[in-house]
């Protein structure tokens, strides 16, 4: 018998033959740029999301900006409201400063919550003192 085998009436496929059909065909040229749009597409779809929502975070830290707070800043907090400014984003440090401290509140919403909740009990507290006091005060 010869080296192929036959099975059910088929010949046997070499190594190299198996090999061959496993192989995947190449993503051709064609295919690669008709994904790249597409991704393009997602990317930028991304940042204009993300520029709208910076947009409306900016405004909502602008609106009704009657009070004025001094602080003093080390000078990273200095670089990082600057780069606010030089990029466009606001326009004075003024506005860098609001839009930072808004930020941070809306991010730490948990944790003000709890410090409201314990202030809360705190004027209670302050409260019951005040009137045991009075009501001592007037016997």
């Amino acid at each position: 018998m010869s080296e192929e085998t036959i099975i059910e009436g088929e010949a046997a496929e070499s190594p190299e033959e198996e090999a061959m059909e496993t192989v995947e065909p190449e993503t051709t040229e064609a295919q690669v740029i008709s994904k790249e749009p597409k991704a393009a597409a997602v990317a930028l779809k991304d940042a204009l999301e993300r520029v709208e929502s910076l947009g409306k975070t900016l405004a909502g830290a602008m609106q009704d900006r009657a009070n004025v707070v001094m602080v003093r800043v080390n000078d990273e907090a200095l670089q990082n409201l600057d780069m606010l400014v030089e990029a466009d984003i606001t326009k004075s440090r003024s506005e860098s400063a609001a839009f930072l401290i808004n930020e941070g509140v809306k991010a730490n919403q948990e944790l003000f919550g709890k410090i409201s909740a314990i202030t809360d009990q705190i004027a209670a507290l302050r409260a019951q003192l005040r009137e045991s006091v009075n009501i001592e005060v007037e016997e």
